[in-house]
């Protein structure tokens, strides 16, 4: 079941990597947030309680409902609707990313035959996802859309704790948190002030900005 689990997680990639709307940048956060609730949930093995309590409520209040919910705020206030003409076309993306995804499975491969304390399945996804989390940072033009891919990245760095550890100390979980919080919102923040000034919203305004 985990296996399923981490497949559909991986998948979500493909989705925004073929995607030019932004509302689905945030369905996939969220539905990201909802397979890691499930894969802690069904990779419980009798840790402390506590610490499956909190890092249930990061993955199922915070990662799928609260976040999303707040992106999406900014996204709509700001009228921004779709990442239009990104460096890199969707559909080559779209290969990239699939090479990205072979490259993890062949690490995975290696993680197995190395016999390293880690889960190479998991390894190889979580890699997968963080390289592919950064390509998209590098590839779109919107600062929204980079906020977003911040936050796949965070997600495949979650997935790739649990490669290592079936379960994050809880100072551990919490720190990582309030970071994630605070960076989406004040990144948020950001979008909504240099909305104000200019009518784009993509990087290349950011080379008009002055002290």
């Amino acid at each position: 079941m985990t296996q399923f689990i981490i497949i559909l997680f991986g998948l979500t990639m493909f989705y925004v990597a073929s995607a030019s709307r932004i509302e689905a940048y945030t369905k996939a956060i969220s539905v990201q947030g909802v397979l890691l609730f499930l894969l802690i949930i069904f990779d419980y093995e009798g840790g402390r309680p506590a610490n499956l309590l909190f890092l249930s409520f990061e993955t199922i209040a915070v990662k799928a409902v609260i976040i999303p919910i707040v992106l999406n705020t900014t996204v709509r206030k700001n009228g921004i609707h779709r990442e239009i003409e990104p460096y890199i076309p969707n559909f080559f993306s779209l290969i990239i990313t699939s090479l990205i995804f072979a490259l993890g499975f062949f690490a995975a491969y290696h993680v197995s035959k190395a016999q390293v304390p880690v889960r190479p399945f998991y390894f190889g996804i979580s890699i997968s996802v963080i390289i592919t989390g950064l390509f998209i940072i590098m590839t779109r033009k919107k600062i929204i859309t980079h906020v977003m891919g911040f936050m796949l990245m965070e997600n495949g760095i979650f997935l790739l704790s649990l490669a290592a550890a079936k379960e994050m100390p809880f100072i551990v979980s919490l720190g990582v948190l309030l970071d994630v919080f605070m960076a989406v919102y004040l990144l948020g923040l950001l979008v909504n002030k240099i909305h104000g000034r200019y009518d784009e919203i993509h990087i290349d305004t950011l080379q008009k900005l002055k002290d």
